[in-house]
């Protein structure tokens, strides 16, 4: 029986650690999840076990070799971002993974922007907000100061994606998917690494430049297959749409964040799009994506808690509920929508305001809160919008299979084509699809994503 051509991505989130083998098709004909505990580091803030991800990696590819029936073509990788593991000339990691949500030392971060221009000038050269060590370049200039025996020995700062590269195919490199990824390390004016990298002799310590959709050759004992670069996640789950779509278009990813991403936009962020959290990612053909983020989710999971308390429902109601236009009329006619904004304020909840007493039930303050997270929603993607004329807005993850959120996201962009868009494990499928030339015989495919139009006053309707 002939063996099936595959492709191993190794799909790595901060929780759960997930390998899948592809076809030709980008059908999953394989996959394994895995969550390893947390270790700390000198400091005792939690992070990533990167000895346990490293064994992952041999031992979830001693696996596949078991199964005879795969013949792996190629290996790839996408993980979380703003994560760097720092490697000496064996490639041995010199420190923990650190987290990057552990606190940035206050007096360094003034130190770094007294010498290298104010916040705001810096964010916009830089596309990238002000974050501490989300922005990963701090997190080395971090390094330099509070450990420089550290720094002298460093050979590499690898992103994760690309230490996990380094595992398979010997070679350090780096990607402009992590590098351009509100790292605070590449100028977008000049398309090069900002000048503060090379003043502070943090130029020598970043690996080679490697482009995305490039592939080098495995060290795995006894193998043929070819190895990625490896890819930042969010960058990753942008490829499927890329492929499958040549009319622009604005992808709003929704999950615990909501972030809209505008691939067609190249203009500069301004001060007021970088205060009010838009920032620049690089898509793997190189190009810059304007994209802006709301904490969504998370709002949404709160206040859907609240109604189900106020009106003595369980949660778990709320998962299914059908949008009801005439509520959503009502209350749009009865209330002022608040879809102005103050300074800066485009992150706080408006429904957390609101007097749950105000409401007759819970279906209408579920439609109230719907309104005003679209609200929030529009504004932010506004920003993305801006300078670039779009047709469509695909919406995935979670707010894409909500009734209320799509009809309602339809109805305030009447001039667009507004789309729920499903397919399953879309970033590890664009990290095959990038290095799909190396290793499938097949022609790209165009079918990989499923459509389902909303037009905010029509029933919504399939599209094949």
């Amino acid at each position: 029986m002939a063996q099936i051509p595959v492709i191993a991505v190794f799909d790595v989130g901060k929780t759960n650690k997930k390998l899948f083998l592809f076809d030709e098709n980008y059908k999953i004909v394989f996959e394994r999840t895995a969550r390893f505990l947390e270790t700390h580091d000198e400091d005792d803030d939690a992070c990533e076990n990167i000895d346990s991800l490293r064994l992952s990696v041999f031992d979830s590819l001693r696996e596949v070799f078991k199964h005879k029936e795969f013949d792996l073509k190629a290996v790839n990788f996408s993980t979380y971002g703003a994560s760097f593991v720092y490697v000496d000339e064996d490639g041995t990691p010199l420190t923990p993974l650190y987290n990057y949500l552990k606190p940035y030392p206050p007096e360094l971060g003034r130190q770094f922007y007294d010498a290298y221009g104010d916040e705001a000038k810096f964010a916009r050269e830089t596309a990238s907000p002000v974050l501490g060590n989300l922005n990963s370049g701090l997190q080395l200039y971090r390094l330099k100061y509070q450990q420089p025996q550290v720094f002298e020995k460093l050979k590499y700062a690898l992103h994760l994606p690309q230490y996990m590269s380094y595992l398979l195919s010997g070679q350090m490199v780096s990607d402009l998917t992590s590098i351009g990824c509100h790292t605070a390390l590449w100028d977008f004016n000049s398309n090069n690494y900002h000048q503060w990298v090379s003043d502070e002799g943090i130029l020598p310590k970043l690996a080679p430049l490697k482009a995305a959709d490039s592939v080098m050759p495995s060290v795995f004992p006894g193998s043929t297959f070819c190895v990625g670069a490896g890819l930042h996640d969010s960058s990753a789950a942008l490829i499927p749409y890329l492929v499958s779509f040549n009319m622009p278009f604005v992808l709003v990813s929704t999950g615990t964040w909501s972030i809209s991403l505008n691939p067609f936009n190249q203009t500069p962020l301004t001060a007021d799009e970088l205060k009010n959290d838009c920032l620049n990612y690089m898509q793997y053909k190189g190009n810059p994506v304007k994209a802006s983020r709301l904490f969504t989710g998370y709002e949404y999971e709160q206040q859907v808690k609240r109604i189900a308390d106020h009106f003595n429902k369980d949660a778990i109601v709320y998962r299914t509920v059908n949008y009801d236009p005439a509520i959503a009329s009502r209350l749009s006619s009865k209330t002022a929508l608040h879809n102005r904004k103050l300074d800066g304020e485009l992150q706080k909840s408006v429904f957390e305001q609101r007097d749950l007493n105000d409401f007759g039930d819970d279906i209408e303050a579920y439609h109230q809160l719907m309104i005003d997270i679209v609200n929030q929603q529009s504004i932010s993607t506004n920003y993305v919008l801006q300078g670039c004329k779009v047709q469509r807005i695909f919406v995935d993850g979670g707010f894409s299979k909500n009734s209320v959120f799509m009809h309602l996201l339809a109805l305030a962009y009447p001039q667009l084509e507004v789309y729920a868009a499903s397919m399953a494990q879309a970033t590890a499928v664009g990290t095959a699809l990038a290095i799909h030339q190396a290793w499938n015989s097949k022609a790209l495919p165009h079918d990989l994503i499923e459509l389902k139009y909303y037009s905010g006053v029509q029933n919504e309707k399939q599209v094949l």
